[in-house]
Parts: C-alpha cells; sequence; structure tokens
C-alpha cells in the first residue's frame, strides 16, 4: 500500500519548490499569504511573529471577557507564521515513547496528536524554539497559520494546538479553526448574537423548554505549565447552555427533554457549525 502523500504546499516547502500554488485542498481559494510564494521564508530567523505573542500574552493578562482574549490570538493568528513539525517515519518503539503518530509508508510525515477526547489535533508552534524544545528531531517547515489550518484540514483533524509543551498552550477549536482555513472572521460561540437567535428559535419548538442562556463554559480557560489562569485557549467544553424546562417533568421527562433539544440543535448546520463542544446545565 502506498504512503499517504503530505499536503502540496508542504511537499513543496521540503522540496524546495517556490512556485506551489496547486494542490490546494479547497479549490478557488488563494491562500498562499499576502503576497507570497513559499519563498518569503527564506530569511525566516524562526523568532515567533510580535504580534501572535501580544496575544497570547493578552491571555494573561488582567481578567476580561474570554471572547476579546481569544478574538485576539485568532486576529493575530490570519497574518502569522508559524511552524509545522515534519517527521522521518517513526518505529513502532518511538511512538509508543513520544505518543506520537506518523504515516510509517511515508518518508516525511505530518505530526499529528490525539486529543484527549479522541479528537485529532495538527500542532503548530510560533517559533523553531518552541517546536525544538517539544520534539528534538522534527523539521520546521514555515507556513502561514491559514496554511497550517488547510493543512490540519488536510489530515482530517478538528483541533491545531499551538505551542504544546510550551508554558503556555493555545488550542484553535474546530470552528476557529476552519474559520482561519476559510480566511473569513470568526466569533465565539458563546458571543455569537445569530447562534443566540437560533438557539432561541429552536428553543420555542419544544414545548418542555422556558428558557434558553448561553454562555462560556469552563473549558475555554486554560492554565500555564506554572498554574495561572489563561483566559482562553482552552480545549472545551466552550459553550455552556442554561436550560429551564417546564416544572413538574418527571426524571424520564427531564431526560427526554433535554435530548429532544440537544437532538434539534445538533440537527442545525447553523449549530454545528458554530458551536465546537457543549455542556448542558439545568437551572430553575
Amino acid at each position: 500500500m502506498s504512503g499517504r502523500q503530505l499536503p502540496a504546499h508542504i511537499a513543496a516547502a521540503l522540496a524546495g519548490n517556490t512556485a506551489d500554488s496547486a494542490g490546494q485542498p479547497w479549490a478557488g481559494r488563494d491562500l498562499s499569504g499576502p503576497e507570497n510564494p513559499l519563498h518569503a521564508f527564506d530569511d525566516d530567523d524562526g523568532a515567533a511573529d510580535p504580534g501572535l505573542l501580544a496575544a497570547l500574552a493578552g491571555l494573561l493578562g488582567p481578567a476580561g471577557r474570554p471572547g476579546d482574549a481569544e478574538r485576539a490570538v485568532f486576529g493575530a493568528l490570519t497574518t502569522a507564521r508559524v511552524f509545522i513539525p515534519i517527521v522521518a517515519r517513526l518505529s513502532d518503539q518511538a511512538e509508543a515513547a513520544t505518543g506520537l503518530h506518523s504515516d510509517k509508508e511515508a518518508e516525511m510525515a505530518l505530526v499529528t496528536l490525539t486529543a484527549p477526547d479522541g479528537r485529532k489535533a495538527l500542532p503548530v508552534f510560533s517559533s523553531t524554539e518552541a517546536l525544538g524544545r517539544w520534539h528534538r528531531d522534527a523539521r520546521p517547515v514555515a507556513a502561514y497559520a491559514s496554511r497550517a489550518a488547510l493543512a490540519a484540514a488536510a489530515e482530517d483533524a478538528q483541533l491545531m494546538v499551538l505551542d504544546p509543551g510550551a508554558d503556555l498552550t493555545f488550542v484553535l477549536r474546530r470552528p476557529a479553526l476552519w474559520a482561519l482555513a476559510q480566511q473569513v472572521p470568526w466569533t465565539p460561540s458563546y458571543e455569537d448574537p445569530a447562534l443566540a437567535s437560533l438557539v432561541e428559535e429552536a428553543a420555542g419548538l419544544e414545548e418542555d423548554v422556558l428558557g434558553v442562556g448561553l454562555r462560556p463554559a469552563g473549558g475555554v480557560l486554560t492554565r500555564t505549565a506554572g498554574g495561572s489562569i489563561a483566559s482562553g485557549g482552552g480545549p472545551g467544553p466552550e459553550l455552556r447552555m442554561d436550560l429551564r424546562l417546564r416544572p413538574g417533568l418527571s426524571p424520564d421527562g427531564v431526560r427526554d427533554a433535554v435530548a429532544s433539544f440537544r437532538g434539534k440543535l445538533l440537527g442545525l448546520t447553523g449549530f454545528v457549525e458554530r458551536v465546537d463542544s457543549l455542556d448542558i446545565k439545568l437551572t430553575r
């Protein structure tokens, strides 16, 4: 069986091809970066993008709205260069030791991680130093973060993890990842007025649902290696739904009402596209 090929722009970078514009995962979209073929990184010193560093530092500033902090990091990623780790195929022993996964049939392969919930995640790094601390044998390939998001989509990854193993690790959840790949704006689900309207409309069709409120869930926050709380970048759940049901329902009635409403929401494309993970709490 032949090995899985690397995404075209990553393979081109490894081969030294500076004219890559083919093999884009989503046809018709120019994701080459600001007036940039791959040779834009020829003089790259490997340092982290200053705007991205500032946005990440903002996560540790005075407590504010998580949405502001997460939008700032997303905004910085729309123009930032990151590094994608590429590794030679790993032996079974090396895979067991590192927890990394790669395609053994390919000479070089993207590294993917497995998130705690079982989903696939693509690690990327703000600097070559951060990548080297994480995996000394990985080869850094410079790419705009939007390109890295496309690489994640090509690998069927639903998360992109920025600087795993560093003091602060930021998880870009699925809706933000897809928005970055498509180069379109992103609003956190817990602050999205269009999502709130969609949920309220769906709740109006459920006779046992009297009210619903949306706010950030605990999974939005994360911690640094030293234990400091960061106001964004957590792996989720990122959306908390406070659900008020009709009084007098039996335990089975409560369970059925929640399941019915949840099923209705999961059947709505607008909901699924905007929400990565959901935490439902019953309120009075």
